[in-house]
């Protein structure tokens, strides 16, 4: 798993964070910086939106894990307990969303890019959102060319 492996892209010293803080600081908001320093353990500075993005990857792992520990159905239907959501979409896409969630958390912990994964996961339930208010049911009209309206 290279989301605690690999995690920081550049390496400062103590002495930098306190010399110049602001250009650590702006560096570190851009990835996870590595502060060395002689007396202690090295420590890594990276910011809340990197540290929240890392802990809700853990959780979806924990969840499909979870998930594949069941053995029971489908790996779709196995999905749905562990995200009712699910249940507001057509069986078909519940295959669609459960597939996709897995390739994409395996592409997150591949590359170290919790943002795919999250992504995933809130376009799938925001589908679901949608699907469960009717809005999915509307006919809709298309316009024909000649009724468009260019933009200014």
């Amino acid at each position: 798993m290279t989301v605690t492996a690999d995690l920081p892209l550049a390496t400062r010293r103590s002495s930098d964070l306190s010399k110049r803080p602001a250009e650590v600081f702006a560096e570190a908001e851009n990835h996870p910086v590595t502060v060395t320093r002689r007396d202690g353990e090295a420590l890594v500075l990276m910011s809340q939106r990197e540290a929240q993005g890392r802990a809700s990857l853990l959780n979806l792992a924990a969840q499909l894990i979870t998930v594949t520990l069941d053995e029971s159905g489908t790996l779709a239907a196995r999905m749905t307990k562990a995200f009712p959501w699910m249940l507001a979409l057509s069986p078909s896409d519940r295959e669609s969303c459960a597939q996709d969630l897995v390739d994409a958390a395996r592409a997150s912990f591949s590359t170290d890019q919790p943002h795919l994964a999250i992504a995933e996961l809130t376009s799938w339930k925001e589908t679901a959102t949608a699907v469960a208010a009717g809005l999915g049911s509307a006919d809709l009209e298309w316009l024909d060319e000649d009724e468009t309206v260019e933009r200014p």
